[in-house]
């Protein structure tokens, strides 16, 4: 038996698996149909600026926020999140090209391009935190670290780093990996993510709730870390930690089609999976049961003495948050407790405003009573609070004012692979952007009557992004859901905020672990 699906045919065992997976036949062909006719790239109306989409705090406010979030996380409710199932493999790329076997016809190459991370990486050996761990995995036969470096002997050292007879650098998530080193003792990324939150989301009775997102074959590592590691940072910050794991549901990968538009089957015959990325993580979030969490990279983080900057700003977004949630409760229960006589005005006032929510014709043009429900659904929406940083140059997505199908304009973040660079026009409005994002928000769960938003009805389903990849030597298409603030978010409320750039210390190469954030002893 066979069951026809657009461009696709599924077998009785395809929709065995996909029933496992918890994946719907509905979802399947919905995610082949995307696959067959992308969605057009996001069109921005114009980049969001100091002023115009983003908000710049005076220290006037900082005490009054700084009160605000000492006030929520006291309550409780508020928890730490972390997506931290990125690989390391990308930050070891260039460092992993050296170990790539030549290629048959060497002889007819030109001269090979020297490889100036792998170069400075050798040169700076000493710098890392993992250099005692290294120096170890590549001692015996009279040999050592520092002479293998100084003598250009790359591969040796390469192999011990990366391989997995070796520490296995290259399988591991950027999480377990160490990052930073106190008076010689080495400090991951996770453990880092521990430390800074202790002071943030503590709350009365100096419990400590963070969550991380990881991959099924690393979940035990983690925990191991965790057990390691507990009793040290809870007696050094005087908390209680609580900390939650989980990995990304199955119902969130997705199919691949060949470049003829079939199923793509794996060596077996059998359907292949792909995970969606971390939009699907939204499942993960919504199942937190928390009023308010803090999002931010696994990578990062900075040394504990300098950690100060954005353990303020985190502060700061979470009492911004709290501020605009009470006055959002406030217009609310107005609106619904006074069909006839609510604050409409102030409501759309507050929605254009402070969230960003341009009117649209409809809500001018209609009826009081209609103005008062497209008021009401434009406030009941779950809220974030987002940090972005002046540019620099560094890849990732932004700030943008974004039209939407219906016409309405709101704020979003967009990556650039969303964005249509064949155009000219676009390509004008975002080169005159001027922010980007870092993964640094706050976000309210709930609603004014403490119900939990059911975060999946918030999402653009159809925001997706498909991209040309590989298996087993063959060509194939796939779907990738934009990160969890993208098309995840798409129907939040936001707000931008201004944040200084200390609070951005990414690691998108191993060798960012020699910039001054990344470097220092004591703490």
């Amino acid at each position: 038996m066979t069951l026809e699906a657009p461009g696709a045919t599924f077998s009785r065992e395809d929709l065995q698996e996909l029933d496992r997976r918890g994946i719907t036949l509905e979802d399947a062909r919905h995610q082949i149909e995307l696959l067959l006719q992308p969605p057009a790239a996001i069109a921005i109306d114009r980049p969001c600026t100091p002023g115009d989409g983003i908000v710049r705090l005076s220290e006037n406010e900082h005490a009054d926020l700084l009160r605000l979030h000492h006030e929520a996380v006291q309550a409780g409710g508020c928890q730490w999140f972390v997506p931290a199932s990125g690989a390391a493999s990308r930050m070891f790329k260039d460092l992993l090209a050296s170990l790539a076997p030549p290629p048959p016809d060497r002889s007819k190459r030109k001269k090979p391009v020297e490889n100036t991370a792998l170069t400075q990486f050798l040169q700076e050996i000493r710098r890392f935190a993992f250099y005692p761990d290294l120096a170890r995995a590549v001692s015996g036969d009279g040999r050592t670290l520092l002479s293998l470096a100084e003598a250009g002997e790359q591969r040796p050292i390469l192999e011990a780093l990366l391989s997995p007879s070796g520490l296995g650098y290259a399988d591991m998530p950027k999480g377990l990996l160490p990052f930073h080193a106190y008076d010689g003792v080495t400090c991951t990324a996770f453990e880092e993510q521990l430390v800074e939150a202790g002071p943030v989301v503590r709350d009365s009775s100096q419990r400590c709730r963070l969550h991380f997102t990881v991959s099924p074959e690393h979940l035990e590592s983690f925990r191991a870390v965790l057990e390691k590691v507990r009793k040290r940072y809870e007696s050094q910050l005087g908390v209680t930690f609580e900390v939650g794991f989980s990995v990304q549901s199955p119902s969130t990968d997705t199919l691949s089609l060949d470049l003829e538009g079939r199923l793509f089957r794996d060596e077996k015959g059998l359907l292949l999976f792909r995970p969606g990325g971390h939009g699907a993580l939204l499942q993960n979030l919504h199942g937190l049961g928390a009023d308010i969490v803090f999002i931010k990279n696994i990578d990062n983080v900075t040394t504990a003495q300098r950690n100060s900057v954005a353990s303020m700003w985190s502060r700061l977004l979470i009492g911004m948050l709290v501020k605009v949630q009470r006055r959002t409760a406030e217009l609310l229960r107005g609106l619904e407790s006074n069909p006839e006589t609510g604050p409409l005005n102030d409501a759309l006032d507050f929605a254009n405003g402070v969230l960003g929510c341009e009117p649209h014709a409809g809500i001018v043009a209609s009826s009081t009573m209609r103005a008062r429900s497209l008021a009401i659904a434009l406030l009941h929406r779950p809220l974030r609070v987002c940090g972005m940083v002046p540019e620099s140059g560094e890849p990732g997505g932004g700030p943008y004012w974004v039209r939407g199908r219906d016409g309405q304009v709101s704020l979003q973040i967009v990556e650039a692979a969303q964005l249509d660079r064949a155009s000219r026009t676009q390509r004008k409005k975002i080169a005159a952007g001027t922010h980007f994002n870092p993964v640094f928000m706050a976000c309210g769960l709930r609603d004014h009557n403490s119900e939990a938003f059911d975060l999946p009805g918030f999402v653009d389903p159809d925001a997706v992004i498909v991209a040309n990849k590989s298996h087993g030597g063959r060509d194939l298409l796939t779907l990738e859901r934009p990160g969890l603030w993208n098309v995840a978010m798409a129907h939040w409320n936001t707000i931008f905020v201004e944040v200084p750039a200390d609070v951005f210390n990414p690691l998108k190469t191993v060798n960012y672990l020699l910039r001054p954030e990344h470097q220092g002893s004591g703490g």
